[in-house]
């Protein structure tokens, strides 16, 4: 049986702040500080999971542990983030309710890495499949884009999230993920241009200049070293731990993942080096002669590279830099910039750029991430967003945070005291009002759509004359004075006048969290966030596609005179947006703390966990939850957990379990106003209750322990002890039989040796009279063999004699023939030399008498003519060999008889050439004009294809045959040949592929002199007809499929449905013939063949990147499509051994 432990068990301080006694912010903070000591970083409040930022890696989230606290219920293990994510999920998945986890903190709090960690989660614990398993990769892999471009390093966290995100991940009914919509809110687009000192712009910049190539940066015209960029602060480029070269390959491996195209990376790159081309330009002032000063570029090297990188004419942007046009009406007046606008004007520009840039990103995201199915979704939202700042100097980006963060609780409180308030109802128990602070009063304050401090401020941006931040804080003092929660040195209420930490140019609001000082320089400039539409109209020129997206008000098209909406506005509206969506789920919440400011892992700085424990209200989230009852559970597991303190629920209940919790309740006398009874639960108001329960649980399991124990312990003894008396037994046994059988051992030997004693006696007595009659038997045989051997030597010698005689006669003999032959052989050689001398003399006298004739007639023409002679008839010889030594008459054979001189090399080589054309000649002779024409085409296809397509070298020996359907022929097509006017030069059956999911369907490809046909394959009706005159281009790849796309020409009647993408097996001979054809005519330009593994195709408005993959196929051995998202069709051919 599986054990299980409880939130109670073990536990450490307390693992629910709810049952914390006495409840006070001192008693609250020694808790964390007591569970953050031993590694405890996780608490509940109820419902809300408060998460410590450790600062360093605790064994806490393997894959063990997702398992330990998957499908358990939320109080049945301690305390972790874990035990949330798995109780949003099993909600929204077998509840059918929408989910949203709210994660709040300041920076370096640990809000990222929560939100990492609930995705994380929710990925494991749901569905698998390579589908699944993919939308997974691409919501995960979303992260490190997002974090790259919009996180920085902070004196307070070197991965802080400087924007906030809400993600909206769908689910399918079974709970597996679908896609999911990325929100984000508010960048921190003033970092682009300026960092406070110890921090650092935003990841990307680095990780760019850290990690990519040499190539790329000399494409995008950058240079490693930091130093060389205004934009880049110095004093903390580099951060300790951080690789930024490892993250850039992190970044653009997710880039590739979550489905962005080269290009697009490309134009993000460019659009980000951009940007830091962008903060290297400065300004000079020059004097006009009408004593006005303008300003101009210093040196325009940057910003050439800049407009290079863009696509923009240098002189519209620097123009742009110099002059700003203000319109009214009918009505354009052109005025300078000087140098303070100028770099006003860059630093605008570079913040709105990257913002835009950023916002595109997310866009783009969405598009790849969205649920492709149609179906309604089952959501869980996970909100990363950041916690209430109070810092020494706060401007408008505070005060909207903190609107925000007020927005944000004043909706906990709402949905927690609903919660509760349903939970009551559910349970049938009687509902109290609670008092709570209510925070709307706060909220009206600053989003009051006629006296709102964000109306003010839109009202004060809009209206005519000279705006400053003073008439702003003027206005404020006007009509904000006499509210509770404001407080100015100039408001009309006197017992500020004498407040000397307020000072004139601020303003202080009490907020929930407690007073924030605000100063209220900048306020104006950052809520218009005005870009001068002189900039956006030099941008929308530029000829790089992402920008033109970026800034389409630059259009003059689209010229509106209609001021922009301000940024107060615009995040007042985004945060309502927001608001409205976190409403309609049910809402899991966490709190994350960070212990110090040192990034430590052992410092526990009290005061600074105090004030974030104040701003994000968690002491009165505590009060809200423990002002009715503070502990609640079901009845079968209160009844499991406390039987034992009971003799009548010990050891087994065997009624109804409220019942049996009744029964224990009234055993136990505790006071009945402590608890009250639910339908499914019991309700404990009191914590010294539950403990109460929990001490009597500790001491009943001692003394059940206890008891255990010495029933064990003697069960153990009887058992070892009839274990020993059994063995006693076996041994006895056993070495009684050893004895005997040792004892009838000895027996047996001592009997033995007896037996071989007296065997041993009577066999030496027979071996004795054996031995002597042998030796008797012996001595007479020896005797006669002796006499034997006598007489055959004597008869021996005398043999010996008569041979020696009768050699000797013979070797005498020998001796004198020898000596006569050798004797007659010396003369005859005599007589040998003699004749050989007598001829050899005769010889040289016939020469001399013919060298004396010959001299009559010899001159010296006599060597040119022997010289002439002689190489006639080696000619002659050579020609005569070259005859019987002819090649064979096929043109391909190139075999060749060797030359036996080498000054007959070049009749060699000539003679070869002559005979080769003639071959070449008669070989020709043969040929027919079809065939003519067939080898005409087999020569056009390796000029397209040789060396470049590797299926080319499968088709050189298949004959081009034209109408493989013979559609003349067969009755099957008669009607679709009836259709068809023109003779038909090639008919074939091709795959069609499914622009939707990459799957083919058969079709029926006719080519004639004039058009493209392509037909059903069953039916024969005809699908699509294409003039030849509308096709632009063909796109094929260069690796071993048959996959090529039809490119029709824009604007054309065939592309309306977009262009065709086919797969045919005869690819090589279907784009010869269609070449061919388009170079036979004369009314229009041969058709382009593109040969690439990645090319575009036009499916109806959308353009699809088609890309080649070595790689298994799914089906057989040939090529298969897939589509991998919207923008991607992917091939996977089978690599060739």
């Amino acid at each position: 049986m599986e054990v299980k432990t409880s939130l109670l068990d073990n536990m450490i301080g307390v693992g629910d702040m709810v049952l914390l006694e006495p409840l006070s912010e001192d008693s609250f903070l020694e808790n964390l500080k007591k569970r953050f000591e031993h590694n405890e970083i996780y608490t509940y409040i109820g419902s809300v999971v408060i998460s410590m930022n450790p600062y360093r890696s605790l064994p806490i989230y393997t894959p063990e542990k997702v398992e330990e606290y998957r499908n358990r219920n939320f109080y049945e293990l301690s305390p972790h983030i874990y035990a949330l994510a798995d109780e949003a999920y099993r909600s929204l998945r077998d509840q059918d309710k929408d989910q949203c986890i709210l994660i709040t903190g300041e920076s370096g709090a640990g809000k990222t890495e929560a939100s990492k960690l609930v995705m994380s989660y929710v990925a494991a614990v749901c569905g698998k499949g390579q589908e699944v398993n993919k939308v997974k990769e691409q919501l995960l892999q979303s992260n490190p884009v997002l974090e790259a471009f919009g996180n920085a390093k902070t004196v307070r966290n070197d991965n802080s999230s400087r924007f906030g995100k809400y993600m909206d991940i769908e689910f399918d009914f079974k709970g597996d993920p679908l896609g999911g919509v990325i929100s984000n809110y508010l960048l921190e687009k003033s970092r682009v241009v300026k960092q406070p000192r110890g921090e650092r712009n935003f990841h990307i910049f680095y990780q760019l200049l850290s990690g990519a190539s040499d190539e790329t940066l000399k494409k995008l015209k950058l240079d490693r070293d930091f130093s060389k960029y205004n934009y880049l602060s110095l004093d903390s480029a580099s951060v300790s731990g951080v690789d930024d070269a490892a993250n850039f390959r992190t970044v653009r491996n997710a880039m590739q993942i979550v489905g962005f195209m080269e290009d697009e990376v490309q134009s993000v790159l460019q659009l980000v080096a951009a940007v830091l081309k962008l903060g290297n330009i400065e300004f000079k002032p020059e004097s006009r002669s009408n004593g006005l000063d303008e300003s101009r570029v210093k040196d325009k090297n940057d910003l050439k590279e800049m407009c290079e990188l863009l696509g923009i004419e240098q002189s519209v942007l620097e123009r742009a830099f110099s002059y700003r046009t203000v319109e009214a009406k009918s009505e354009k007046v052109s005025t300078t910039l000087n140098v303070a606008q100028a770099y006003y004007a860059r630093d605008a520009l570079a913040k709105n750029l990257y913002s835009r840039l950023f916002s595109w990103l997310v866009t783009r995201i969405n598009e790849s991430i969205k649920a492709q199915a149609k179906t309604r979704h089952k959501v869980m939202g996970v909100l990363d967003i950041y916690g209430f700042e109070i810092f020494e100097d706060n401007s408008f980006e505070q005060f909207i945070i903190n609107y925000c963060n007020e927005k944000l609780q004043q909706i906990f409180i709402e949905l927690t005291l609903r919660e509760e308030q349903e939970e009551y109802i559910r349970e049938g128990i009687e509902w109290t009002n609670i008092e709570y602070f209510n925070n709307a009063v706060i909220c009206d304050l600053i989003e009051n759509n006629k006296n709102g401090i964000l109306a003010m401020l839109d009202e004060e941006c809009l209206r005519p004359g000279t705006v400053t931040d003073e008439t702003f804080l003027d206005k404020l003092n006007m009509i904000c004075a006499q509210h509770q929660h404001f407080e100015s040195r100039l408001s009309k209420n006197s017992k500020f006048l004498t407040d000397h930490s307020l000072p004139h140019n601020c303003f202080r609001i009490q907020h929930y969290a407690g007073k924030v000082l605000y100063r209220a320089e900048g306020f104006v400039d950052k809520n218009n966030d005005l870009l001068y539409r002189d900039l956006s109209q030099a941008m929308y020129k530029a000829n790089h596609g992402l920008i033109k997206q970026l800034f389409p008000e630059g259009s003059p098209a689209k010229i509106n005179l209609k001021r922009p909406p301000t940024a107060g506005y615009q995040f007042k509206a985004s945060v309502g947006t927001l608001m409205r969506n976190l409403q309609t789920k049910n809402p899991n919440y966490i709190r994350c703390i960070k212990p110090n400011d040192k990034k430590s892992s052992h410092i526990f700085t009290e005061s600074l966990v105090c004030h974030q424990v104040r701003y994000l209200g968690l002491m009165e989230n505590v009060r809200v939850r423990r002002a009715g009852y503070a502990f609640r559970q079901a009845y079968e597991p209160c009844l499991e957990r406390y039987k034992m303190l009971c003799k009548k629920t010990w050891p087994h209940w065997k009624g109804p379990a409220r019942k049996g919790v009744e029964v224990l309740m009234s055993d136990l006398k505790v006071p009945a106003e402590e608890y009250a009874y639910g339908r499914s639960k019991i309700f404990i108001r009191n914590p010294k209750t539950l403990f109460f329960l929990e001490e009597r649980r500790r001491q009943c399991l001692q003394d059940l322990a206890t008891l255990i124990q010495k029933i064990y312990r003697g069960w153990k003894c009887r058992r070892q002890f009839l274990l020993m008396k059994k063995s006693q037994v076996v041994v006895a046994a056993w070495y009684r039989r050893y004895a005997q059988q040792k004892k009838y051992l000895k027996i047996k030997h001592a009997t033995t040796v007896m037996q071989s004693f007296a065997r041993g006696w009577q066999a030496r007595k027979l071996l004795r009279q054996l031995k002597h009659q042998k030796r008797c038997e012996e001595a007479a045989t020896t005797i006669a063999a002796y006499w034997h051997g006598t007489q055959a030597r004597t008869e021996l010698r005398r043999l010996k004699q008569e041979v020696r005689n009768k050699r000797a006669v013979t070797v005498i003999w020998a001796f004198w023939q020898g000596t006569k032959a050798r004797r007659e052989l010396r003369r005859l050689k005599e007589e040998a030399r003699r004749k050989h001398a007598v001829a050899v003399i005769w010889a040289y006298w016939q020469g001399l008498k013919v060298r004396r004739e010959y001299r009559k007639f010899f001159r010296a023409n006599a060597g040119k003519k022997i010289y002439n002679f002689t190489v006639q008839r080696i000619i002659q010889k050579y020609f005569l060999n070259l005859k019987k030594n002819l090649p064979s008459m096929s043109p391909v054979d190139k075999s060749w008889p060797s030359r036996p001189y080498s000054f007959l090399d070049g009749v060699h080589a000539e003679l070869r050439r002559i005979f080769h054309l003639w071959r070449c000649k008669k070989y020709r002779s043969q040929f027919t004009e079809e065939k003519k024409a067939v080898y005409e085409e087999k020569l056009e296809a390796s000029t397209l294809f040789k060396d470049k397509k590797a299926l080319y070298p499968s088709s050189v020996s298949q004959s081009f045959k034209g109408d493989y359907l013979e559609i003349n022929k067969n009755p099957k097509y008669q009607k679709l040949h009836s259709a068809v006017d023109e003779k038909v030069l090639l008919a074939d059956t091709v795959s069609k592929i499914n622009r939707a999911n990459g799957k083919g369907s058969p079709r029926i490809f006719l080519l004639t002199k004039k058009s493209v046909v392509l037909a059903d394959q069953k039916s024969g009706q005809v699908k699509a007809s294409v003039p030849l005159l509308d096709l632009a281009s063909v796109s094929v790849s260069t690796q071993n499929d048959g996959f090529f796309a039809l490119k029709l020409k824009e604007g054309s009647s065939s592309a309306v449905k977009g262009d065709f993408l086919l797969s045919s097996e005869r690819l090589i001979e279907i784009i010869t013939k269609l070449y061919r054809l388009s170079a036979t005519n004369a009314d229009r330009v041969p058709l382009n063949v593109d040969i690439s593994d990645e090319f575009l195709v036009q499916f109806k408005n959308d353009k699809v990147c088609v890309k080649f993959i070595q790689g298994s196929p799914r089906n057989g051995s040939g090529a298969s499509c897939k589509r991998k998202n919207n923008r991607l069709l992917e091939v996977s051919v089978p690599s060739t051994a």
